[in-house]
């Protein structure tokens, strides 16, 4: 069974910096894609930013600029780094490994920013 752990929210004031990590066990890390997602309270889940098993990332528009993704396919990682946050990135945000119709989900970070 695939675990995935996250790490790295907290609470941060508008301007700053968070890095978010996710570790997956598991030998079939390199072939699936993994993301990010995020909920928001009253909000619906949507996808932040994916990459590929080729490397091919993808961002939603409001975080494009701002928010980076990145793996490490030999250490199981997959990295957010989160730059310029504001406030209405505050969230729960979730990391996610997808081949298919096969979905992996994290239990979830906290991310809030506020000043």
């Amino acid at each position: 069974q695939v675990q995935l752990v996250e790490s790295g929210g907290g609470l941060v004031q508008p301007g700053g910096s968070l890095r978010l990590s996710c570790a997956a066990s598991g030998s079939l890390f390199p072939i699936y894609t993994m993301g990010w997602y995020r909920q928001a309270p009253g909000k619906q889940r949507e996808l932040v930013a994916s990459i590929s098993a080729n490397g091919t990332t993808n961002y939603v528009h409001s975080v494009k600029g701002r928010f980076t993704i990145s793996r490490d396919n030999a250490k199981n990682l997959v990295i957010l780094q989160m730059n310029s946050l504001k406030p209405e990135d505050t969230a729960l945000y979730y990391c996610n490994m997808n081949l298919r119709i096969i979905n992996y989900w994290g239990q979830g970070t906290q991310v809030t920013v506020s000043s």
